[in-house]
């Protein structure tokens, strides 16, 4: 694309045919400017087949910021959408409509709460409420779907990844194997869930972050064709990075090859008063290899240099990894702890298309109106109680039991104050007749998790990643370890206050009587 072609792609166009010609409805209908709220949401944590996630990490919102910021209709956006003909050849877009979007659109005239990123979320909870202009906001609905969906997907992953990591370096590899340009989403995304670097530089640089990788099967290649060697290969790389030398040794046979030819290197900058940082595995039987690879270097005086792991990595494969060198390393007189503890992996397509459920199920919908002074909740019936949003103004609230752990998300009425309860009543979100008490001797905090993060001021919020990363890491400190499960987790509860569970039961009746 050209780069006028890259901001029509990418600018206030972003978005749905279908936006747009129901915003000129509103316009026509003299609606747009009715106050309106939609919530985000997603229904169902990833499951990836063999092993199901039992919690998200939000991510997005800081990129859905930055389009905001920049998103306005141009007048070439006007010529385009002035040209589009109806199906009798008439213009589709009228030009009151365009008058309206040339003059009144402005997204500043949304408000935005939201839950910041990196922290832990739930289904069917609100974690973005969009306030404004009826029109507007709904224009606003691709482009926050796109950016929340998608990198909170991602987070997730990277999350999983990490913990079954057990807190060893994770690096994101993915950036070849990503959908196009997402891929830089992809890594911002990663960075935010739990992976300690990205290869992709870019994105590394924009956010701050030091950018990591090592090198391709490619360069030993070139010096075999060329009649030289991997050995020569090897020396040529530790001469150019002496104080980086992450060596890829399994171009032709890692045991009898590519390591000893390692430790020969590894010898030479050790000579030289450098330290080899380590090795990569990217084929074969990468727990066996990962045994051998560690007895000859300890073998050789090198008990120090990591080992990084890649090929077709994710959090199961991961996890099978360690249960494998911790049961089959002592053979081999290999210390499994301590070869764990020199271990870093790679994930690459694995993460950045989540294998296994490669889309966050995420929805927005308008939840009420406001004709007057008060908001008007609005509810959408479904035969799947799943589909059915949480009607009304709201406020989203995390509960921690007397552990200092999370216990449930409750969705409540905004002139609900649940800091101020003496006993709490939650209902399950979609099982008329379930809930469970709380008195609050069983309470040991109460946190509001909506957040202003946009208003007619703009961007509200600008995080850096490690805060980001930070909050992900406090809230799973605070979780439940059998939510954290890679396989079959505990079920958090997402639940409503007995107030809201009322509201809509009472709306879903009305609009099917």
């Amino acid at each position: 694309m050209t780069p006028d072609e890259q901001q029509l792609a990418e600018g206030f166009l972003f978005t749905d045919q279908y936006q747009l010609t129901m915003a000129q409805l509103y316009v026509e209908q003299g609606m747009h400017d009715l106050p309106a709220q939609f919530d985000y949401t997603f229904r169902s944590y990833p499951d990836y087949g063999k092993h199901q996630a039992g919690y998200c990490v939000a991510a997005g919102l800081g990129w859905l910021l930055d389009w905001l910021d920049r998103s306005r209709p141009t007048d070439a956006d006007l010529e385009l959408l002035a040209s589009q003909k109806s199906a009798t050849g008439e213009r589709l877009f009228r030009q009151p409509f365009l008058n309206w979007l040339r003059t009144e659109v402005d997204f500043t005239r949304v408000s935005i709460r939201a839950i910041p990123e990196g922290r832990v979320v739930h289904p069917n909870e609100p974690i973005a409420i969009v306030e404004g202009p009826l029109a507007i906001a709904q224009i606003l609905e691709t482009s926050l779907l796109n950016h929340l969906n998608y990198q909170t997907l991602i987070a997730t992953k990277a999350s999983r990844v990490s913990e079954a990591g057990r807190g060893r370096p994770v690096l994101d590899f993915g950036l070849r194997r990503a959908p196009g340009v997402a891929g830089n989403a992809a890594s911002r995304a990663a960075l935010i869930g739990g992976a300690d670097f990205t290869s992709n530089v870019g994105v590394s640089h924009v956010l701050g972050h030091p950018p990591k990788g090592t090198h391709g099967h490619s360069m030993v290649q070139v010096f075999m064709a060329l009649g030289g060697g991997e050995l020569e290969a090897f020396r040529a790389f530790a001469a150019a990075y002496p104080d980086d030398c992450v060596l890829l040794v399994d171009t032709i046979d890692t045991v009898d090859s590519g390591v000893p030819n390692a430790i020969t290197v590894f010898e030479e900058l050790r000579a030289a008063g450098h330290e080899p940082v380590g090795i990569r595995l990217d084929s074969g039987d990468l727990a066996y290899l990962a045994i051998q690879a560690a007895r000859l270097l300890n073998d050789a005086g090198f008990p120090e240099p990591g080992i990084v792991l890649s090929s077709n990595l994710d959090e199961l494969a991961i996890w099978q990894i360690l249960r494998q060198i911790e049961d089959e390393a002592p053979s081999y007189g290999v210390d499994p702890a301590a070869l764990l503890g020199r271990l870093s992996y790679g994930v690459g397509t694995r993460l950045v298309t989540s294998e296994g459920d490669p889309s966050l199920d995420g929805v927005y919908k308008l939840t009420a109106v406001k004709p007057d002074s008060e908001w008007v909740p609005a509810i959408k019936v479904s035969e799947n109680p799943l589909k059915v949003p949480i009607p009304g103004d709201k406020r989203l609230w995390r509960i921690y039991d007397d552990r200092g752990l999370a216990t449930a998300d409750a969705v409540a009425l905004a002139a609900e104050d649940l800091t101020t309860v003496e006993s709490l009543e939650l209902h399950h979100p979609h099982r008329d007749g379930v809930s469970r008490a709380l008195a609050r001797d069983d309470i040991s905090a109460v946190e509001e998790l909506l957040v202003d993060v946009w208003n007619e001021q703009g961007r509200l919020v600008n995080d850096g990643i490690e805060e980001m990363r930070a909050r992900r890491r406090a809230d799973l400190e605070r979780l439940d370890p059998g939510v954290r499960r890679l396989i079959n987790p505990h079920l958090y509860h997402m639940s409503l206050t007995g107030e809201m569970d009322a509201l809509r039961r009472r709306m879903v009746a009305e609009a099917q009587a």
